[in-house]
């Protein structure tokens, strides 16, 4: 495998059907820094800052173990995001005062993560770790 990717940037594109209530969660409660925002004749586009990108493959069977770790029962759809932060705990409430619905407060996972679920705006599963080491 080579040390340089020849990908650039990892973008993961959200259609929201509340455009406004996404971009209020993303951007000013979760904290995203807004790099850009265009407008068409039909629409708008935000592309906010999440740090540094990864894909991460699972097949179906450890994906339902880390729903089973994380949450206590399958869960998650064929997506599910994951933003790492420093505090899970925090994050965790702040997100939830702003309207997501928790799945599974922060829990420590085998693999030395405090990990919770929620359920946001723009139907998107989101995993918050904090890696404790």
């Amino acid at each position: 495998m080579s040390e340089e990717s020849p990908v650039r940037e990892l973008r993961l594109v959200v259609t929201a059907s509340d455009y406004d209530e996404a971009l209020r969660f993303y951007r000013d409660v979760l904290g995203l820094p807004e790099r850009a925002a265009f407008l068409s004749p039909d629409g708008r586009v935000a592309i906010l800052e999440a740090g540094r990108a990864a894909l991460e493959l699972t097949d179906p069977g450890h994906a339902a173990f880390i729903d089973e770790v994380e949450v206590g029962r399958r869960v998650a759809g064929r997506i599910r995001v994951a933003f790492q932060v420093d505090d899970s705990t925090a994050v965790t409430a702040r997100l939830a005062a702003a309207g997501a619905g928790v799945l599974a407060e922060p829990t420590r996972t085998p693999w030395n993560s405090l990990n919770s679920r929620l359920e946001a705006p723009g139907a998107l599963q989101l995993t918050l770790f904090e890696e404790l080491g």
